[in-house]
């Protein structure tokens, strides 16, 4: 069983839109976030330690230098000679947009990288960001904006101190869309309060505003983080395998076939990692996934057949003349 059988993954997008692997080399430049620093709250979302999203932790070091690093792994693992410059530590777009340039830049002058893919939140994204990233798509390189949006939920995201609401993302979706940029949306499943509807409810306002690309994510309760203090309080209980497992199934079974799945799953390191557990084993819940598509799958088909068969034998027999 393969995952791309049975979803539009990015790998195989990338493969398809340009005749050869292409993989994701993911930096840290450096970048910090305006619900941290007190310009519209501090402390974070209640879930965010962000070493526990990023291969790279916090070391921002020159550019090339990471882009090398992650290049060696990449290349030894799959093969792959063209990269996408993935700016995914905190908030990317939160700088003056000449210093963005500058930083999106020196990634580009790699000539193997072919394109970037900036993940930042829905409020962080003014008109002269989106120009920019256009200008980029422009240009002929592979553009990809990632907008962190998590739950459509207000009071969700009122309770995780997210520091952004629905409306905030519907703007930045509507406004980038206008410009041809190609939106990524992140989607978390298990937030405190949610259950299945309010994820297939949040999956359906997207798709409703229109988006190219989708990321899914398990909640990870990790250390230094006041979910960290509310799940061993015991007022928090992170989803079951199983029961992401059913979710992501079902979201995807909603979303059109040419929606690009950029992530199923997350993973935390070990080390930071309290709850769930199996949120360290990134091919344990794909290889759950990819089963549980092939297994609904396998059920279409015979329902498919099943039907076929029985209108065929409810047609009236020739009558002879």
């Amino acid at each position: 069983m393969i995952l791309s059988q049975y979803v539009n993954t990015f790998g195989q997008a990338m493969l398809a839109a340009h005749g050869e692997r292409v993989h994701k080399v993911a930096i840290d430049a450096g970048f910090t976030c305006p619900n941290r620093d007190g310009s519209i709250g501090r402390g974070g979302c209640t879930f965010c330690n962000n070493v526990s999203f990023s291969p790279n932790g916090r070391r921002p070091d020159d550019i090339a230098e990471q882009i090398e690093a992650g290049r060696r792994v990449l290349r030894k693992r799959t093969g792959a000679n063209k990269y996408i410059a993935y700016f995914q530590a905190y908030t990317n777009t939160y700088a003056d947009v000449r210093e963005l340039s500058r930083l999106y830049d020196e990634a580009l002058k790699e000539p193997d990288v072919i394109g970037l893919d900036i993940g930042t939140r829905p409020d962080c994204v003014p008109d002269e960001v989106l120009d920019l990233l256009a200008d980029y798509q422009r240009q002929g390189y592979e553009v990809w904006l990632e907008l962190g949006l998590q739950s459509s939920f207000d009071g969700t995201l009122d309770r995780v101190n997210r520091g952004h609401g629905f409306a905030e993302y519907e703007q930045a979706v509507l406004k980038a869309r206008s410009r041809g940029l190609k939106v990524c949306t992140h989607l978390i499943l298990g937030l405190p309060g949610e259950s299945t509807e309010h994820h297939i409810r949040s999956l359906e306002r997207v798709l409703a505003l229109g988006v190219d690309g989708l990321k899914f994510h398990p909640l990870h309760v990790v250390k230094g983080t006041q979910l960290a203090n509310e799940w061993r309080r015991g007022e928090y209980q992170p989803l079951t395998l199983d029961g992401y497992v059913s979710d992501v199934v079902e979201l995807i079974s909603r979303t059109p076939d040419d929606v690009i799945f950029h992530r199923l799953t997350g993973t935390a390191s070990p080390d930071v990692l309290l709850a769930p557990l199996w949120c360290s084993k990134k091919w344990l819940v794909l290889n759950r996934i990819t089963a549980a598509l092939a297994l609904q799958a396998e059920r279409f088909n015979v329902a498919e057949s099943f039907i076929s068969g029985a209108a065929a034998s409810e047609k009236p027999a020739p009558v002879s003349v």
